[in-house]
């Protein structure tokens, strides 16, 4: 994906994008997903909760079902993953958050992070890190 490639919304809801790197879809995506992958193009990611479409470029959609994982912006049941690295399921930052342990859990995160543990580029649809997302939720 070229670094500067430009903002684009999602053909489907409209909603702003964000880059993904080529290595993210084929960590992620299901067999007969990658099967159709278009290697040469840049993808961008939905992050709107109301559309089913996951990756996009111009010229081809990936959508919920195209992933081997549940993605968080999409899914908001308790068992979806926030930290696709370490684990952390929405509920249990939930959980962190009514126990007042929200900072505990955001310094186990960071000290994995630190220590070279994270693979967020393979591990997380959004191929990022998951803090701002863990940490939205504890706000």
């Amino acid at each position: 994906m070229a670094a500067s490639s430009p903002a684009l919304p999602c053909p489907v809801s409209g909603q702003a994008s964000l880059p993904v790197r080529l290595l993210t879809l084929k960590a992620l995506l299901r067999p007969q997903a990658l099967a159709r992958l278009q290697p040469a193009l840049d993808f961008r990611f939905c992050p709107d909760p109301a559309c089913d479409v996951v990756y996009f470029s111009p010229q081809q959609t990936f959508r919920v079902p195209d992933l081997k994982v549940p993605v968080a912006h999409k899914d908001p049941s308790g068992g979806v993953p926030l930290c696709y690295c370490f684990g952390f399921t929405r509920a249990e930052v939930e959980a962190a958050r009514e126990a007042g342990r929200g900072a505990e859990l955001v310094e186990t995160i960071r000290g994995h992070i630190r220590a070279g543990r994270c693979g967020c580029e393979v591990n997380n649809p959004q191929g990022r890190c998951c803090l701002g997302m863990v940490s939205g939720l504890l706000a």
